[in-house]
């Protein structure tokens, strides 16, 4: 038993950091369909959005540990919106950074695996975003939140255990496809509510009360970087 464990580590090791050969052009390409079928249509978006919901809320969490914050917690609702309440000061650059997270993490989620899988490392990023999950799991404070996220790292838990090869690559580049497209989409729609007169108290208008910055540049800064990373990383994509 001692050397079947001595063995399996080393394998277990060289598989999580080793290299995965790339799909075909047309896997990559047919990921991006899907990915675009589920973000365009505001009916399946209306579903999906749950998805960049925990990216966003996740990523305002993890740059308030980082910054020194003390998280509290994480709420996710039905209606595709989040909470994420920490304790430190209400100023500040942790403050600030904190804020200014969320609408940029899915992009940026997607920007980051897209260079993992740019670089073959397709088992790598499936193993890392189920950690993250599990994290995160950890400071949800609400039950659909709590079900949302364990529904979601199972997932990725049983495709990276349960399936070979060509169905990791695939899910992985749909997932990569769908945090970049849809890391899109929100920025659009909170502009488009400010415009009617709505999301008064949004990331914008809060990063506007900490910065004296108007809300229009962070509301542009969530464009640039949503924008940029798609360009970036579909380049990366594509290029197999």
């Amino acid at each position: 038993m001692d050397s079947t464990a001595a063995t399996a580590l080393p394998d277990l090791w060289d598989r999580l950091l080793g290299t995965q050969p790339d799909p075909d052009l047309w896997v990559v390409l047919a990921t991006l369909v899907a990915a675009l079928a589920i973000v365009v249509p505001h009916t399946l978006w209306r579903v999906s959005r749950n998805a960049i919901t925990i990216a966003h809320e996740g990523g305002h969490g993890l740059v308030a540990l980082v910054t020194g914050r003390t998280l509290t917690g994480i709420r996710l609702h039905s209606d595709t919106s989040g909470l994420t309440v920490s304790r430190g000061k209400p100023h500040g650059l942790g403050m600030i950074l904190t804020a200014a997270a969320g609408y940029t993490a899915p992009p940026l989620l997607g920007l980051g695996g897209a260079a993992l899988l740019g670089a073959g490392r397709i088992t790598l990023l499936l193993w890392l975003a189920t950690a993250l999950l599990v994290v995160m799991l950890v400071m949800i404070r609400n039950a659909y939140g709590a079900l949302t996220v364990v529904l979601t790292g199972g997932t990725f838990l049983l495709v990276s255990w349960l399936t070979g090869p060509q169905v990791q690559a695939a899910f992985a580049y749909a997932v990569v496809w769908f945090l970049l497209l849809g890391g899109v989409r929100p920025a659009f729609e909170l502009q488009a509510k400010r415009s009617q007169g709505g999301a008064g108290d949004s990331d914008a208008d809060q990063l506007s009360r900490l910065t004296h910055a108007p809300a229009v540049l962070w509301l542009f800064l969530f464009h640039a970087v949503s924008l940029c990373s798609l360009i970036g990383g579909g380049r990366w994509l594509l290029e197999v």
